[in-house]
């Protein structure tokens, strides 16, 4: 189906959690009144990032803007229903289990120490543990090799992601939201601007703005504009699985030296991991790595929780990362050499954790030319132009 109109005045490529929260935060603004058109190319968005994430919250990040975005993330989750303005929204449940951070050798343990430190002066409860005070707090894992472990109890964990996006979507629709499905095939750049946006249909719609949103696929529409972004997709293996013995407590998403992570899912218990060779993938390559469970996996979790030698793997799948090669950092707002070309891309495994505050962002970049509720200015897509990074080492 084509679009409804031959202009919008913003245009927004890729319909998921980044996507939908952008368009919401558009349409509920009073002081924006224009037509927004999101692009989706699958409406099932069976392989889209958002479908394949493990869905959690962490504070426990080593840049002060992430720490800051993931606290507004957190105080939307708890507040749902007062920025839906509607006491009928469902509530958002957030499983504050915590993340848990394990260092094998010095040079990680000094920057989990820097990272607490940050995180502590910025109203983040992390504390840091001893390998006794591990031992004592956690008894089910083997902590003989451990120097330091970080663990935040609370504003950290799963939440119930799916429900936020279907809410944004469907409420960004009622307010006016037009979608379509389609692939953008082209941008029609004029000196600094973008003027047209071509669909697979064939057809063309003129735009205000247009807003990268496409996840893992943002270089390619980058690349339409004549513009490089550092964006590609990276595979990251899911697995749930059943122990035979479950823990005696809930198990905090634990991050081990290894590279293995796992957490409680439920009932059971999800485990995840890079490939072996982490580079980047085709955007339609969602092949598992079956032997990685049998050879890598199993092996660091039954190593660091004995409990977990006598398991049974119920469930897996392999989801893609829009990994930013420059600092695993997000790339927002305005291109400096296409001003009205909006970036929102390069999560690096963060996007459904971050969307609540780069959405509003984004928004408040169109409707007022600069960032309002929380200065994003750190994560300047410009930063790609300079090649000045703001490397995030806290990354999964």
């Amino acid at each position: 189906m084509s679009p409804k109109h031959t202009s919008y005045d913003v245009v927004v490529i890729g319909g998921a959690m980044i996507g939908s929260a952008i368009a919401w935060w558009l349409a509920r603004d009073p002081d924006f009144d224009g037509r927004v058109l999101v692009v989706e190319r699958d409406p099932s968005f069976e392989f889209a990032s958002t479908s394949h994430t493990n869905s959690c919250i962490r504070q426990q990040f080593g840049v002060a803007i992430n720490i800051a975005i993931s606290q507004f993330g957190v105080a939307f989750i708890r507040d749902f229903r007062g920025f839906m303005q509607d006491e009928t929204a469902p509530e958002i449940r957030l499983d504050g289990f915590g993340y848990l951070y394990l260092a094998a050798d010095p040079a990680k343990a000094d920057r989990l120490r820097a990272a607490q430190a940050l995180q502590a002066s910025m109203g983040a409860g992390t504390r840091l543990l001893s390998p006794g005070q591990l031992a004592a707090a956690f008894p089910f894992l083997e902590t003989g090799d451990v120097l330091l472990g970080s663990h935040n109890p609370g504003d950290e964990g799963c939440f119930d992601g799916g429900t936020m996006f279907s809410e944004l979507r469907r409420r960004a629709r009622r307010l006016g939201v037009e979608e379509v499905t389609a692939e953008v095939t082209g941008l029609t750049r004029s000196g600094d601007r973008i003027t047209h946006v071509t669909l697979s249909d064939g057809s063309s719609v003129a735009c205000g703005d247009v807003v990268n949103a496409a996840g893992p696929a943002a270089a390619k529409i980058a690349a339409m504009a004549g513009l490089a972004l550092p964006v590609e997709p990276r595979r990251r293996f899911t697995f749930v699985f059943e122990a035979e013995t479950p823990l005696p407590r809930t198990l905090p998403l634990t991050i081990d030296p290894s590279g293995v992570h796992v957490r409680s899912d439920g009932a059971l218990y999800m485990a995840g991991c890079p490939p072996e060779h982490d580079g980047p993938a085709d955007p339609r390559d969602f092949r598992m790595d079956h032997e990685i469970w049998e050879d890598r996996v199993w092996p660091a979790l039954a190593a660091r929780i004995p409990a977990f030698e006598r398991i049974r793997l119920r469930n897996s799948w392999t989801g893609h990362y829009a990994y930013n090669t420059l600092d695993q950092n997000a790339l927002l707002g305005p291109h400096p050499q296409v001003p009205n070309l909006m970036f929102a891309n390069g999560f690096s495994g963060h996007g459904l954790q971050q969307a609540p505050a780069v959405g509003r962002g984004i928004a408040e970049q169109i409707i007022h030319r600069g960032w309002r509720s929380l200065d994003l200015s750190p994560l300047s897509v410009g930063r790609v132009l300079t090649g000045t990074p703001l490397t995030e080492t806290a990354v999964i």
